[in-house]
């Protein structure tokens, strides 16, 4: 099964001569980054972007086990050379994630051996963290989707129940768009299969991808960004990864882990800086 994905394409049409792929964070899909690609693409000329809903995620489900980083990459890349194969004459060369979607980009560089000249890691800790330290809040929410009742008369219903349960209002929304209707029936369920997610996360915690930023495959760049306020990649992260000769690393001071929703202008900045160069 091609995971699910939607592609923005240069203004004016056109087949673009180089691909972007974005890869969303937990409980994320594709569309989480529409508006950042749509900036990136306006501003690079022969440049699409491709919205990936990963394994499990967004459109993409039903996916078999096991459900995990190397999984998820492994479909990605499998995405990537289906898109190479229908647009003779283009190519995927730069990859960005952002939380999980991070880990996932840095396996799916590891998978493809220099292919991509860009990798870029968007507030993801590249570290094996068994204690989950940082991420507190995500592991919350994953397991208080596990005690959802199985279904809700509407989409209002779910919403009172998560902010019953001490999540907030913008949150619940955001979680809402999982929420969809039973076929010839008045009920609504959450879609998402929560334990597969789980097992996503866990192996994301198990998994040490610090051998593709510090030696990366052939002449590829990886761009390590970080969110100033966010408690997700630690200090001593931050160091090794300003540390690593063939990656470069930058802090956007006033951003929190949702650095595309914080600070837009100024990731926007960086990243083209990146990938111009």
């Amino acid at each position: 099964m091609t995971l699910a994905h939607a592609r923005v394409l240069p203004e004016g049409g056109g087949s673009p001569s180089r691909w972007l792929v974005f890869l969303h964070g937990i409980l994320g899909s594709g569309s989480n980054w529409r508006t950042f690609a749509k900036q990136i693409v306006r501003e690079i000329p022969g440049t699409g972007a491709v919205l990936v809903d990963l394994r499990l995620h967004g459109e993409s489900l039903g996916l078999p086990p096991p459900h995990t980083v190397a999984h998820a990459a492994e479909d990605v890349v499998e995405l990537i050379r289906s898109l190479e194969a229908s647009h003779p004459g283009s190519r995927v060369d730069v990859v960005l994630g952002h939380s999980f979607g991070g880990k996932v980009a840095l396996a799916v560089a590891a998978a493809m051996r220099g292919d991509l000249a860009h990798v870029v890691v968007m507030d993801s800790t590249p570290s094996a963290r068994v204690d989950r330290r940082g991420s507190e809040d995500t592991q919350h929410i994953v397991d208080l989707l596990r005690e959802l009742p199985e279904s809700f008369p509407d989409r209002d219903a779910f919403l009172t129940w998560m902010n019953d349960h001490g999540v907030s209002r913008p949150t619940a929304m955001w979680l809402a768009m999982n929420v969809k209707p039973v076929s010839n029936t008045t009920t609504y369920v959450f879609r998402l299969d929560i334990v597969g997610i789980r097992a996503l996360l866990d192996d994301y915690f198990a998994t040490d991808l610090w051998p593709v930023i510090e030696t990366p495959p052939g002449r590829m760049r990886i761009h390590v960004i970080v969110g100033g306020r966010s408690t997700i990649v630690d200090e001593a992260d931050r160091e090794r990864a300003s540390r690593a000769e063939r990656a470069t690393f930058d802090v956007l001071e006033g951003a929190g882990h949702w650095v595309h929703v914080d600070a837009p202008d100024a990731l926007r900045e960086v990243v083209l800086g990146h990938l111009r160069g």
